[in-house]
């Protein structure tokens, strides 16, 4: 079961990068910032460095489940399980407010948030019942 926490956990961690990439690096292209967030070009000045500080969120929340799974593969078990599983709780549970946000209508019609919100949170969810298993 243990590598069934790991691919899940990996697989939230590697969605997480993507998004990095999208917020940090790549969110003033109108393929990202309209395409994906549906975000108009006129307010990329608005929310730019709420888009680069959340990007980076994204970056240490994948990090930690990284460093995680290497603890827990090199022997260190305790450390790298209470890794995977505290980073992965916090990846659903975000993933649930992204749901509530999208419920309540926040920055967009509801329904074009519902993408986001599973893919934030079924791999952890996933992985974290694998660990409860």
């Amino acid at each position: 079961m243990t590598s069934v926490v790991w691919i899940f956990a990996l697989l939230g961690a590697v969605l997480h990068v993507v998004v990095f990439v999208w917020e940090a690096v790549l969110f003033q292209r109108p393929g990202v910032h309209q395409g994906i967030f549906f975000v108009r070009t006129a307010d990329v000045p608005a929310v730019r460095l709420w888009a680069f500080g959340v990007g980076f969120y994204n970056l240490f929340l994948a990090s930690g489940v990284v460093a995680g799974v290497i603890a827990w593969g090199v022997g260190d078990v305790a450390v790298g399980r209470a890794l995977v599983i505290y980073t992965c709780l916090f990846m659903f549970l975000s993933g649930l407010v992204l749901l509530v946000a999208d419920r309540l209508e926040l920055g967009r019609a509801r329904g074009k948030g519902l993408g986001g919100a599973l893919a934030q949170s079924v791999p952890p969810l996933v992985a974290l019942i694998a660990v409860v298993l």
